[in-house]
């Protein structure tokens, strides 16, 4: 997003206005009813508010981690791309403007950007280096350290690109192993606590009776 932190934090008070209006209307109808006292009543209207504003916040967190994620997975395939277009004998700035051209996603997105900024009077280094602070991702961090060396020193560019691929393509096996393994310990909760009992129910029960 547009970094507008202003914007953003007056929806954040929106969001907390809402929320207070409505745990409002619930505390009126539960002290209309004579069910309620005060200091639960107020409690509620700032829990309310409070758990909005955090929500809010939440759900912009949730969203920079999924495109993360979604950047991520389009990366080795971007790489490989460019890789392919400076073997071919492109350059730096037209490998990119001809992936940019071919490929649709977050990553396409950022990459257009940098060429943008790159057609404005930064140079292509510097439109790289802005793309690795927008998004914070240490591999994309690297990938672009490794052009620009390779532009600024005039090394081989494509086995740069590729090797850069398969680091990202083993991170990112090693994501889902990880991922795996905790999926698996989580898998043991209801086994332990729900199946085993009840099995030890079916084995211990017939003795009782």
């Amino acid at each position: 997003l547009p970094p507008d932190v202003e914007s953003f934090r007056a929806e954040q008070v929106v969001w907390g206005i809402v929320a207070g209006l409505g745990g409002t209307a619930v505390a009126a109808l539960v002290w209309a009813r004579g069910r309620g006292t005060v200091v639960p009543l107020v409690l509620l209207v700032l829990c309310a508010v409070g758990s909005c504003i955090v929500a809010r916040d939440q759900m912009l967190t949730r969203a920079a981690r999924r495109r993360e994620e979604r950047i991520l997975q389009e990366f080795p395939t971007v790489a490989e791309l460019l890789a392919l277009a400076v073997g071919a004998g492109e350059g730096a700035t037209g490998a990119l403007e001809r992936v940019c051209r071919l490929s649709q996603g977050e990553l396409s997105g950022e990459l257009r950007r940098c060429l943008a900024d790159a057609r404005a009077g930064a140079n292509l280094p510097t439109a790289l280096e802005g793309l690795a602070g927008r998004t914070g991702l240490m591999s994309l961090a690297r990938f672009v350290d490794g052009i620009v060396v390779a532009v600024e020193r005039g090394t081989p560019l494509a086995d740069v690109l590729r090797s850069q691929a398969q680091d990202v393509r083993e991170a990112g096996r090693r994501a889902v192993m990880e991922e795996g393994g905790r999926k698996e310990i989580a898998m043991m909760v209801p086994v332990v606590f729900l199946v085993l009992p009840v099995t030890v129910l079916f084995a211990v029960y017939p003795g009782f009776t």
